[in-house]
C-alpha cells in the first residue's frame, strides 16, 4: 500500500539513481528555495531521501538515550540475580534480555545509518522500484573508502604499528619529562599530523589508542574527556592536509582540480599546523590545573606514561607491518589489491602470533558498516548540496561547508563542490578549508571519526554524547577557521 502510494507521486519516467545533476531544470530566477522546489517537483524521491537522512541524524544524537533505556531494561531483567540457561552442550550461560539487546543495537552510533539505509531501500523500492534501488546500492555507490578505513583501522591497531607510534610519541613527550601533559600534547599535535603520511584513518586509530592508554587511563574529568576527543577529531580532520593523498575530502578534488602535494601544503598544510598547535596549547592552558592533578595520580600509581618498553618485538616484524600499512595506503583506491594485501597480512599475523595481539575485527567492521551506510545516504543528497554551495560567496561558502559537514561526510561536500562548473580558485579553497574545519563537530562529519569514537567511547558514561562532542569541538573549530581564513 505505502510503496504504491509513494510510486504514484512520481512521473512515469525517472532517471537512474543518483539522478545526474545536469538533468535538473536550470536554476530558478526565484532563488535557492525555488530551485530546490523545482528539483523536488522533478523528482519527489529527493525529498524522501533527505527526510530519511535527517531522521538518521536525529537518531544519531538520540543514541545515548537508547543506551540508557537498554540499561534499564536489562536491570529489570536481572532483578533477583542473573538468569542462567543450559545449552545443548551442557554449558550454562547468562540469559540475555532480547529487548535490552535491541535497544543496545539502536543505541550503537555505528549501526544507526545502516538501520535507516534499510528504510531507505524499502521507501526507494516503493518510489523507484526494487531493481533501481538494488542497482544503486550495489553499483551506484562507491564503497572503496569504507573498505579502506576498515582495513587501515585493523592494520593501525596492531601491536607492532602502535609500538612504533608509541616510541615516536615517547621521544617527543620525553622533551616535556614524560608527564601526562607532555604525552597528551605530543599525541594531539603530532599524532594528527601523521595523518598526512599514513592517512587520517590510520592517524585517528593510533592517536585514539595512545590516548586511551596514556591519558584516559588516569580518569580525567568528564569536561576534559570531551575536550580531548573534540580536539582529537578536529585536529585529525585538518591534519591530513599537508599532502594531497591522505585526507578523504582532499582526495575527492585533487585529481579534478589538478592539485599536488606542494600546492596543498602551500595553501592548506602550514595553516593546519598552526591551527592544530594553537588549539591544543589553548586547551592545555585552560586545563593546566587538572593536568597537574592527573600527574599526581600517575605518580601515586607508580606508572610510567609511556608503554613502549613492553615485550620485545623484532625490528623486522615492525618494518614488515609498516610495509603492509604503506601498501594499503598506496593501493587504497584499488579494492582487489587492498583486500589481497590484507589477506596476506592476516597470514603474516598468524605466523608471528607470539609478537601480535588478538586482532579484534569487530570495531573496524562496525566503522566500515557505518561509513558504507553513510555513503549510501550521502550519494542521494547532491540535489540540494550542489545549489546550496553554488549560491554562496567565499566567506559564506567556507562557513556553509563547515556547517554542512556536520551533517554529511566532508568528503561528500568537497566531491559535490568538484561537480560545480566554473568554480573559482578562491571558492575551491574555501569549500575544502571549510569541509576539513568542520570535520570534528559530529561523528559523521569525517570518515575516521567513528574509528576514534569506537576506541574511546567506553571511557564515557553511556558512550560519547553527540551534543557533548559538538560543544567540545566548537573551540578548536573556531581556531582552525581563523588559521585558514586569516592567514
Amino acid at each position: 500500500m505505502i510503496p504504491a502510494l509513494l510510486a504514484a507521486t512520481l512521473p512515469a519516467s525517472v532517471p537512474a539513481l543518483p539522478r545526474p545533476l545536469d538533468t535538473y531544470p536550470a536554476p530558478s530566477a526565484g532563488g535557492l528555495w525555488a530551485t530546490l522546489a523545482d528539483r523536488i517537483h522533478a523528482d519527489p524521491f529527493n525529498l524522501w531521501a533527505t527526510i530519511l537522512f535527517a531522521l538518521a541524524i536525529i537518531h544519531t544524537f538520540a543514541t545515548p538515550k537508547f543506551r540508557q533505556w537498554a540499561a534499564a531494561v536489562e536491570a529489570r531483567h536481572n532483578e533477583g540475580g542473573p538468569r542462567r540457561v543450559t545449552l545443548e552442550t551442557g554449558e550454562e550461560v547468562a540469559e540475555v534480555s532480547f529487548g535490552g539487546q535491541v535497544l543496545h543495537f539502536l543505541g550503537e552510533v555505528e549501526a544507526v545509518f545502516g538501520l535507516w539505509a534499510v528504510v531507505l531501500l524499502l521507501v526507494g523500492a516503493g518510489c523507484k522500484g526494487w531493481h533501481e534501488m538494488v542497482d544503486y546500492m550495489g553499483h551506484g555507490v562507491d564503497y572503496t573508502e569504507p573498505i579502506f578505513v576498515t582495513i587501515i583501522m585493523a592494520l593501525a591497531s596492531t601491536r607492532p604499528v602502535t609500538r612504533l607510534a608509541e616510541r615516536v610519541i615517547h621521544l617527543l613527550a620525553a622533551l616535556g619529562g614524560e608527564t601526562v601533559a607532555a604525552s597528551w600534547l605530543a599525541i594531539l599535535i603530532f599524532g594528527p599530523l601523521l595523518g598526512s603520511l599514513i592517512t587520517e584513518p590510520g592517524a585517528m586509530t593510533i592517536s585514539a589508542i595512545l590516548l586511551a592508554r596514556q591519558f584516559y587511563h588516569f580518569e580525567p574529568s568528564l569536561r576534559l574527556k570531551y575536550a580531548t576527543i573534540g580536539l582529537l577529531f578536529v585536529n585529525v580532520s585538518v591534519g591530513g592536509t599537508l599532502t594531497h593523498f591522505a585526507a578523504p575530502p582532499m582526495i575527492m578534488v585533487t585529481g579534478q582540480w589538478h592539485w599536488d602535494t606542494a600546492f596543498v601544503f602551500l595553501h592548506f598544510g602550514w595553516r593546519a599546523m598552526i591551527g592544530i598547535t594553537t588549539a591544543t596549547l589553548l586547551y592545555f592552558v585552560y586545563f593546566r590545573a587538572e593536568f597537574a592533578e592527573l600527574e599526581k595520580t600517575r605518580l601515586q600509581q607508580a606508572r610510567f606514561v609511556t608503554i613502549g618498553g613492553g615485550a620485545y618485538i623484532p625490528p623486522w616484524i615492525i618494518v614488515a607491518q609498516v610495509g603492509f600499512v604503506v601498501f594499503a595506503v598506496a593501493f587504497s583506491r584499488y579494492t582487489p589489491l587492498l583486500l589481497g594485501g590484507f589477506l596476506f597480512f592476516l597470514a603474516f599475523a598468524q605466523a608471528t602470533a607470539h609478537h601480535q595481539k588478538r586482532l579484534d575485527i569487530r570495531p573496524p567492521l562496525m566503522v566500515g558498516f557505518f561509513l558504507a551506510a553513510l555513503v549510501v545516504h550521502g550519494g542521494l543528497q547532491g540535489w540540494w548540496l550542489q545549489p546550496v554551495l553554488s549560491s554562496l560567496g567565499r566567506t559564506s561558502l567556507f562557513w556553509g561547508a563547515t556547517f554542512l559537514t556536520s551533517f554529511n561526510d566532508n568528503a561528500a561536500i568537497t566531491y559535490l563542490a568538484s561537480l560545480v562548473p566554473n568554480l573559482g580558485d578562491a571558492l575551491k579553497h574555501a569549500v575544502v578549508a571549510g569541509a576539513v574545519t568542520g570535520g570534528g563537530l559530529t561523528v559523521i562529519a569525517n570518515a575516521p571519526n567513528p574509528a576514534g569514537q569506537s576506541i574511546l567511547q567506553h571511557f564515557f558514561p553511556n558512550g560519547v554524547s553527540p551534543l557533548g562532542l559538538a560543544v567540545a569541538a566548537v573551540g578548536p573549530t573556531l581556531v582552525m577557521a581563523g588559521a585558514f581564513m586569516l592567514f
